[in-house]
């Protein structure tokens, strides 16, 4: 039984399930499930990606999720109960996976692999967010890592960018448009960072001081690799300044053994520091990292003689540098360790050792040694940044590392407060520096070696245990010991030292120094001989100057006791204290050495301790009650370090002395604290504000001091006016909101003191306080400059004393108070830019205030706000700035709206913004200026959003006039159509645009009903109305709303959230159309093409509601004219722009039809709507086709033949000369592409034949330039005689050079003229010169529907390539349409073809039917001139199909053989603006055997006639084997039985009875035959005249067997009995032959037919055979083809029912002159049969010496030239070529006797006939005989064998063995 569930609501596919049971439901791994139902381990539900689809699945194949269920029952909706950026990151993961493999598809490896690593991190991170085990700081950071990576993917994808707050996705009905708008700046800004939205408008205006960011320098010693000194080390690592010369930082101190290692074995690995706190400042300076070197060991290192082994001296060996500045780029770009290694060079003179790193980095060699080798110091070095609190937390492992700190000397530029209050360090640190001394020899021959030992001690003599550290990194010991400088009395040693000494010894202590002279003699000893000291604290409490001190020496040696330290601390320490105490007794035990001295330097950094004297007198001021107004007047003087570091005790002090003489010491002690308070505005002292509020909240007592606070304050404002110099006021001002704090403190001490007491009095002086800052805010500051900063300082501080006065007033008294003030101040007009800026920033402030999030506030305060702003937009001033306080208004309204009612606010707001935030709207948009149109845009949107019904309806009733609300309509209409234009947001912000769409489409709803309220009866305003309209077209038509474009989830997401706004805005738009009544003319033709473009938006629904408004149109025009030419006009022109663009598809086009016809058929008009609503479907059918033809990989003959058909389209159907011109060009351009000049020659032709030789002007035009009439004629003239040249085809360019020549003649422009005529006479010249092949043609059916329009069940014959084959063709159409299917068949296919959804193709060859037939039966034409015109000016092309039609006689089939001959009339000739043309008209007619027989003798006698004219008339010089082929194969053929089968089957008295209406054919057929005896008789009469003397031998057997042909037609036809005497053997004079005969004339013979296209073996053109009564049963060795089409292997020629009107009698082309030059150049040889003997084999090709004697297989030559063709045994051949070299010349001339190439098969398409005995049927043997000619061997007995070879070598061609007693 299936349950709701009631937990069990959302999951997770673990497991992939096929859904292989009754209504399962198929889901893939990875899918999200919404569960519905469940029962016994089942559930019901659905998909997230598919929620239409119900269905089952198992309960194990889901991974459960908590989830939020909202709506239970059958609508609910589930959202899983997980971190919103978990889902993000699922969701995007799975929009990824899609887009990352179309990568890999699209070669975009890099992207693709970096994706993926994106990718895997992705889902790594996801993993952890989702484990629960980390810690908040980590989940932060594990979000800004996810986030970061999110909005990488979608940037380089090309995704919509993600708005974000705190990482998380913002709902954007949840903030306001500006917010929105900022957080997609911020996200577009930050794609590498965490994109945390912070109120930038704050920073904008400067209220923050931004902290400086501290850098940190990591360095780490790995190994000294250098250390060959054989001793300990120890090491320095310090910052050295170079400009400055000192160093900047502690030093870091490592400690090495003899072997390089660290002396502390715990130290591996840990020998590093971190120097901190360095500034960008002293990122700039000229930094090195300076390692000093000193040896621990003896005196000299080579010396051992030198002091004893036990004794150990610090002595000085080398020094190291690295300069920052070449490094820090480096170290810039990674985020990890960067090694370095550092040479270390020893000093040339220990005297220069404290200089030696000047000298190395200032490069003085001569002054230092360089190492032998590269070796030196390891070090790494990494650059940090962050306070220490960010670095501890994002490198812990550097602090794990045991890393030691490494700080500056000195503050760092950004000084903290102290622990007690923040929680940062007390500091207390001194840095002494050993400097120099100067000792006397003492006797000694040699100078000293000099140490000195330091100790500090408390005032009781204690030595302070660990208060002396040489460096960080090492721990700090009790004594130090200096290094010792060999033999020098006045060393420079330069060492600083650390002293870390409590504060609370500090005071009484002393540093107390001991020299003494280290021997090098054997004891070694280390003998004392002076002293030095010096006290850490003066008398007056300061603590020793940050300067040089030169102290005194004083003698000793070691039996000296330093027990009673009094001894010599009664003593002066150095001069300055010497003058303090100038009687001191000599008798002391100590004396000084007045010769000797020694110097060190200090410097403190203590965060307790002070040098200064005038701070110590203001803190202990009671014991100076004189000096006191000198000690406040002095504390201007005391450092800024000083002060935050005794903040509480100065100010302490000073309300003291505030209280204790009010009158006396108030004005000193106001500027003390202003002074003080600004001082905290330094952004190095900016953190010790913490400190001051600390002090006000908890330790100020001072409850009286707000008096004379106030009347101070008071005094400075009303003094402003008089004061020429007023630093003072200003300063003042500037500490406005601590004096605030102050006074506030105060008087709440006060009253909570005496229980509220005049309060009255504190009101009225605030009051009074308040109106002295309005004073000075209203003063006219034009003329003074320094009133201008005294206003300025004052604005600047005024917002920020708000929340101090609502601690003491009601929120409606202090926004009154603050209303009160910014009104005083002046408008724009009257003050300076600066100013503007200011007063500007200060209301920013204010509306940033906590005062301004009260509402009750807000009312009061908005007016004057706005009031400003409205002032500056006006003008167009501080845009900006203007708009980030709208941003802030916006924000807080949009905030309070979801709390509470912010109506009165935002009708304030329309009031006062809405025209001019439009009006500055359009002029930013007009300069382009996309940042401020952006912020502007963002305020406009904010406020119409906030907008209800009450507020438009406020809006709309409050206009004056109509002319007002029309000026605001066109205003916003404008500005909503330049916000879609100009794309003002960018293309991913797509959360953005889609809201603003949304905020447009409901002002336009609103604002619809005003203009049809004012604007359509009388008042109609044409203006506003085709403003609305085109907003409307443009709002559609928005990419971000083509929802078509976008994923399923992103499409669904946006419906569900707003619907489809096109759906929204058609309704809207159809609505306001109704309503135009009689006024819809207006907008006719206007409109049409911008509401054609909506109707073609692929939405369904809007193009119900759209294409009906173009029948309104149809409507409207023809009441008005008559007609509805306007609109059919116009729809026709936008129409193919619009669907060239990519617009529409076949839905489109049956809907338009379908909905208009629908409309129409109610109307009057109906004929010419319904004839118009056809043509523009049929238009879109075409422009569809050309649209899907242009765009993809099409081939160029279906983009040529779309093109033709839209073309014709809009010539012959729709009559639009403009775009029959467009098209015309195109088509041009793509026959160019494709090679094809003829053609397109033929279609630029058709714009020039609609132009005339006038002088019209034209204007520009495509690429056409502004010229007369005449000129462009003149151009295209021109071209097309070019194109026409390229293709060959001189002829069609004669006339138009003629045409040119004409007008270049009447205008007497000589030259031209002269080029032309040049020009048409290379034309000629080409004629005769230039070889041209006859192309083949082919009929091609395209049926179906899946074909497109222009070719879908239609004919069309086409004019192949040079070269292209019947086989070549119909593999070029099935890879043109890879989807057709070839029809084996040349039956007209039924209907179930024509209907299906699939594509057939039906091909075979068409043989043309020349028109101009006299040229071709003119005798003296050469047949290079024939051949043109045989093939070109083609319209009629025609096909035949043998068929038997009764009962067949075996013995002779031409009795019942009939010819079914199509013939196909096209649209147009070929060849002409196509390679193809449609048929336009079929004929089909049924031939005869008898008028077949009729037009085959008569074709065989036209051809002799032809060729024997043309050797009378030497048009065919030298060879005359091609008279003699032809005679022979129609001699002999009629010999053996040719023409005596035409007698027996219809010279027969049956035949003749039974078809007495045949008499006239079978008189004409005898008449031809009679003919043809004379035809022969000239024929051997003219070879006679010829014929060469070594082939007389042929001559006498032609001779021969035309008599035996004679004698044989004797009987049949009597008027043979008279023979000419060349045909008896007589030797009768050759001109008694012509006498008799004459030349022969074509003239009246009847050109029909050259060769059907159904008969393989009709392909001969010119054989040698008439038709003979019976065939060989071998069919010969020879076969002569001449279409690669038919099938390569000799038995294909069975395969194919012959036609006896192929045979070659049927031909009517003489040969052609240029076979006298050269072989044919299609011509291919196929050879069946064992093989060719040694004279067949001659006879072809073969060189005389690859000839072999007997019957040979032919075998050819290696060398044999590919231009020849190969002939071998089974068939197969290799192309020929147009030319043979000399070599083979003999061949050549042989070759002549071969067939020209025009005469071949028309299809391979029909069955195979049917076979007798294996044998193809009689008729089909006949044919081949009469081909190829049925010729027996010479063996007449007079031939000699000589003669035999002679002859046989030509003869071979054509004759075959007969069959026994044939």
């Amino acid at each position: 039984m299936w349950s709701p569930t009631e937990e069990e609501k959302y999951g997770v596919v673990i497991c992939s399930f096929r859904g292989a049971v009754p209504q399962g439901l198929v889901l893939e791994l990875g899918e999200t499930v919404q569960i519905l139902e469940k029962c016994e381990g089942w559930y019901r539900g659905v998909s997230i990606k598919k929620p239409n689809v119900k269905g089952i699945f198992p309960a194990n194949y889901i991974h459960l999720k908590k989830a939020v269920v909202s709506n239970r029952g059958q609508y609910e909706t589930v959202v899983p109960l997980e971190d919103s950026v978990v889902t993000e990151v699922t969701a995007t993961l799975q929009e990824w996976a899609v887009l990352w493999k179309q990568l890999y598809v699209k070669h975009k490896v890099d992207l693709f692999y970096k994706l993926r690593h994106v990718m895997n991190e992705l889902i790594d991170l996801r993993r952890q967010l989702l484990s629960g085990h980390l810690t908040q700081d980590q989940v932060r950071e594990v979000k800004r890592h996810l986030t970061v990576r999110l909005d990488w993917g979608n940037e380089h994808l090309g995704l919509d960018l993600v708005p974000r707050k705190d990482f998380e996705v913002v709902d954007s009905d949840q903030i306001s448009v500006s917010d929105l708008y900022k957080m997609h700046l911020s996200s577009r800004h930050s794609v590498q960072q965490s994109t945390s939205q912070v109120d930038t408008i704050r920073q904008r205006h400067g209220d923050a001081c931004r902290m400086p960011v501290p850098h940190h320098f990591f360095l780490s010693l790995k190994s000294f690799t250098y250390n060959t000194i054989g001793e300990d080390t120890d090491v320095f690592f310090s910052l050295y300044d170079v400009r400055e010369g000192k160093q900047i930082s502690e030093r870091f101190m490592v400690r090495l053994n003899k072997n390089g290692g660290p002396r502390n074995p715990e130290k591996i690995d840990r020998m590093c520091a971190l120097f901190t706190d360095l500034s960008s400042k002293d990122m700039k300076r000229d930094l090195y990292i300076v390692a000093h070197v000193i040896r621990i060991g003896r005196m000299l290192l080579n010396d051992s003689k030198k002091g004893p082994p036990h004794l150990h001296y610090r002595r000085p060996y080398g020094c190291a540098v690295l300069s920052i500045m070449d490094v820090l780029q480096s170290i810039s770009e990674i985020k990890e360790e960067k090694d370095f290694v550092l040479k270390v060079y020893t000093c040339n003179n220990e005297n220069e050792w404290c200089q030696i790193h000047e000298n190395i980095i200032r490069k003085s060699s001569t002054k230092y040694t360089a190492p032998s080798s590269n070796y030196g110091l390891i070090i790494s070095l990494q650059l940090l940044r962050g306070d220490m609190e960010q670095v501890r937390r994002e490198n812990p492992m550097i602090f794990n590392r045991g890393v030691s700190v490494t700080r500056k000397l000195g503050f760092p530029d950004v000084i903290m407060p102290e622990m007690k209050i923040v929680g940062c360090d007390i500091r207390n640190d001194l840095y002494l520096t050993l400097e120099k001394g100067d000792f006397e020899r003492g006797g000694k021959s040699v100078q000293k070696n000099i140490e000195v030992t330091m100790y500090v001690l408390y005032a009781d003599g204690e030595i302070l245990k660990d208060c002396i550290s040489l460096g960080s990194g090492e721990p700090s010991r009790s004594a130090y010991h200096s290094f010792v400088l060999y033999h020098n009395n006045s060393p420079r040693w330069g060492e600083i030292i650390k002293l870390p000494i409590p504060i609370d010894r500090f005071r009484g202590s002393h540093l107390r120094f001991e020299f003494r002279h280290c021997s090098t003699k054997d004891k070694g000893e280390k003998k004392l001989f002076g002293f030095a000291f010096t006290p850490l604290m003066r008398d007056d409490g300061t603590t020793l100057s940050d300067d040089i001190h030169e102290l005194y020496v004083y003698k000793c040696d070691e039996n000296s006791t330093f027990n009673n330290h009094a001894l010599y601390l009664g003593l002066p320490c150095c001069k300055e204290d010497y003058n303090g105490c100038p009687n001191i007794p000599s008798s002391l035990i100590f004396q000084r050495s007045t010769k000797e001295s020694f110097s060190v330097s200090t410097q403190l950094s203590s965060t307790k301790l002070t040098q200064n004297v005038d701070l110590l007198a203001l803190l202990k001021w009671k014991a100076y009650p004189d000096r006191v107004m000198d000690i406040l007047g002095r504390l201007r003087h005391v450092s800024g370090e000083e002060i935050v570091k005794f903040l509480q005790d100065i100010l302490d002090t000073l309300f003291v002395v505030l209280d204790d003489n009010t009158e006396k010491y108030g004005l000193l002690v106001f500027q003390s604290l202003v002074f003080i308070i600004n001082l905290l505005r330094d952004s190095k002292y900016f953190h010790f504000r913490p400190v001051m509020d600390t002090y006000i909240q908890k330790h100020f007592a001072g409850a009286l001091a707000y008096k004379e606070l106030i009347r101070c304050l008071k005094w400075y404002m009303d003094r402003s006016a008089e004061l020429v110099r007023q630093d003072h006021i200003q300063e003042a001002m500037r500490a406005l909101e601590y004096l605030f704090k102050f006074i506030v403190q105060s008087r709440i001490l006060y009253s909570r003191a005496t229980c509220g007491m005049e309060e009255e009095q504190f009101r009225s002086s605030i009051q009074e306080l308040f109106q002295s800052i309005r004073f000075v805010l209203s003063l006219d500051s034009r003329s003074s400059e320094t009133l201008i900063f005294t206003q300025a300082a004052l604005l600047n501080s005024f917002p920020a004393i708000f929340d101090e006065l609502l601690q003491m007033f009601t929120v409606q008294e202090v926004a009154e108070f603050v209303r009160g003030t910014l009104g005083s101040m002046p408008s724009t007009v009257h003050i300076g830019q600066s100013m503007d800026v200011v007063k500007l920033q200060s209301i920013a402030r204010t509306v940033d205030s906590r005062l301004f999030s009260f509402s009750e506030s807000r009312r009061i305060l908005l007016p004057v706000v706005l009031h400003h702003i409205h002032l500056h937009l006006r003008q167009q001033k501080e845009l900006l700035i203007c708009s980030g306080i709208l941003s802030s208004i916006f924000s807080i309204i949009k905030t309070s709206s979801l709390e509470g009612d912010v109506v009165e606010e935002v009708e304030m707001m329309v009031e006062s913004l809405l025209d001019v935030l439009l009006q500055t709207l359009l002029t930013i948009m007009s300069k382009s200026q996309s940042q401020e149109a952006g912020e502007y845009v963002s305020c406009l949107l904010s406020l119409l959003r906030q907008m209800s019904d009450t507020h438009f309806q406020h809006l709309l009733d409050n206009f004056q006039s109509k002319d007002e609300l029309k000026e605001f309509l066109l205003k916003i209409f404008c500005v909503f159509r330049n916000l879609m234009k100009m794309s003002v947001f960018p293309r991913d912000w797509m959360v953005m645009r889609l809201l603003t769409s949304n905020i447009i489409v409901t002002t336009v709803q609103y604002l619809s009903s005003a203009l049809h309220k004012n604007f359509t009866e009388t008042d109609f305003d044409f203006k506003v109305w085709n403003s609305y309209f085109s907003l409307a077209v443009l709002f559609i038509n928005q990419p971000s709303l083509q929802l078509e474009n976008a994923t399923p989830a992103k499409r669904k997401k946006i419906i569900d959230k707003y619907g489809d706004m096109r759906v929204m805005m058609a309704y809207e738009l159809f609505s306001m159309w109704q309503n135009l009544g009689e006024h819809k003319i207006h907008f006719i033709p206007g409109m049409i093409g911008p509401f054609l473009g909506v109707t073609l938006v692929p939405q369904p629904e809007v193009r119900n509601i759209m294409i009906p408004i173009f029948h309104d149109m149809m409507d409207w025009e023809q009441r008005k004219n008559g007609n509805f030419k306007q609109v059919e006009a116009e729809l026709i022109d936008k129409l193919d722009s619009l669907v060239s663009e990519g617009k529409g598809d076949e839905n489109y086009r049956e809907l338009f039809s379908l909905l208009l016809l629908e409309k129409i058929e109610q109307e009057t008009w109906r004929e010419t709507g319904i004839s118009f609503v056809t043509s523009v479907t049929r238009l879109m059918e075409r422009l569809l086709d050309y649209r899907d033809c242009m765009k993809g990989d099409e081939t160029e003959n279906k983009k040529i033949g779309c093109t033709v058909n839209l073309m014709n389209f809009y010539k012959s159907e729709i009559n639009k000369e403009e775009m029959y011109i467009r098209y015309i060009h195109k088509l041009c351009d793509m026959h160019l592409q494709a090679e094809n000049y003829t053609e397109a020659a033929f279609t630029l032709l058709l714009y020039c034949e609609l132009l005339q030789w006038e002088d019209r002007p034209l204007r520009e035009f495509l690429h056409y330039p502004s010229q007369s009439e005449w000129q462009r004629k003149e151009g295209l003239c021109r071209k097309i005689i070019h194109y026409f040249n390229k293709g060959k085809s001189w002829e069609f360019g004669i006339p138009l050079c003629r045409e040119l020549a004409m007008q270049y003649e009447s205008l007497y422009d000589y030259q031209s003229l002269s080029w032309i005529r040049k020009m048409e006479a290379t034309y000629y010249d080409n004629i005769m010169e230039q070889q041209r092949l006859e192309p083949e043609f082919f009929r091609v059916g395209f049926y179906g529907r899946k074909f497109p329009f222009f070719l879908r069940n239609k004919e069309y014959v086409c004019r192949g390539h040079d070269y292209e084959r019947l086989e070549a063709f119909q593999q070029r159409m099935l890879s043109e349409f890879p989807q057709a299917i070839a029809m084996q068949h040349p039956n007209h296919p039924d209907d179930s073809i024509l209907q299906c959804d699939a594509q057939y193709l039906q091909i075979y060859a068409v043989t043309p039917i020349p028109d101009s037939i006299d040229v071709l039966q003119m005798d003296r034409v050469p047949d290079r001139i024939k051949s043109f015109y045989r093939v070109n000016n083609i319209r009629k092309f025609r096909y035949d199909r043998p068929f038997h039609k009764g009962p067949k006689d075996k013995d002779n089939e031409f009795k019942s053989l009939w010819i079914e001959r199509t013939t196909l009339t096209l649209t147009h000739s070929l060849p002409g603006i196509s390679r193809w043309f449609e048929v336009e008209r079929r004929e089909l007619v049924e031939v005869s055997p008898l008028e077949n027989a009729i037009q085959v003798v008569e074709n065989k006698n036209q051809e002799l006639r032809t060729l024997i004219s043309q050797y009378q008339h030497k048009q065919m010089h030298g060879n005359i084997n091609l008279l003699s082929m032809c005679l022979n194969g129609v001699i002999d053929a009629a010999v053996n039985g040719g023409i005596a089968r035409y007698q027996e089957a219809f010279f027969d008295k049956d035949y003749i009875t039974k078809h007495p209406g045949d008499a006239e054919k079978i008189t004409q057929l005898k008449e031809l035959m009679q003919e043809q005896v004379h035809v022969l008789g000239v024929g051997l009469a003219v070879h006679e005249k010829f014929v060469h003397p070594e082939m007389r031998p042929l001559h006498k057997k032609l001779i021969d067997q035309f008599q035996m042909m004679r004698s044989s037609l004797y009987h049949e036809l009597p008027g043979l009995d008279k023979l000419s005497p060349a045909c008896s053997g007589s030797s009768t004079p050759r001109s008694n032959i012509l006498v008799s005969h004459g030349p022969m004339s074509p003239e009246s013979i009847k050109l029909l037919h050259r060769h059907s296209p159904l008969n393989l073996l009709g392909s001969v053109r010119h054989s040698s055979s008439s038709l003979s009564s019976h065939t060989s049963s071998e069919t010969g060795n020879l076969v002569i083809l001449t279409d690669s089409s038919v099938g390569e292997a000799a038995e294909e020629m069975y395969h194919m029912q012959a036609s006896p009107s192929t045979s070659s009698l049927s031909s009517t082309h003489s040969a052609p002159s240029q076979m006298i030059n050269s072989a044919p150049s299609s011509a291919r040889v196929l050879v069946k049969g064992g093989g060719l003997t040694t004279l067949e084999a001659e006879a072809l090709y073969l060189p005389t010496e690859q000839i072999q004697h007997g019957r040979q297989p032919c075998k050819l030559p290696h060398t044999a030239p590919t231009n020849v063709p190969h002939l071998c045994p089974g068939g197969t051949t290799s192309r020929g070529s147009p030319s043979l070299p000399d070599k083979y010349r003999h061949t050549r001339e042989l070759m002549m006797l071969l067939p020209t190439h025009r005469d071949r098969p028309s299809s391979a398409m029909y069955p195979a006939a049917i076979m007798e005995n294996g044998q193809p049927p009689n008729f089909q043997r006949a044919l081949m005989q009469q081909m190829i000619g049925p010729c027996k061997p010479c063996s007449d007995p007079n031939l000699s064998v000589a003669d035999k070879v002679k002859s046989v070598s030509i003869l071979q061609l054509c004759q075959q063995r007969p069959v026994a007693g044939a």
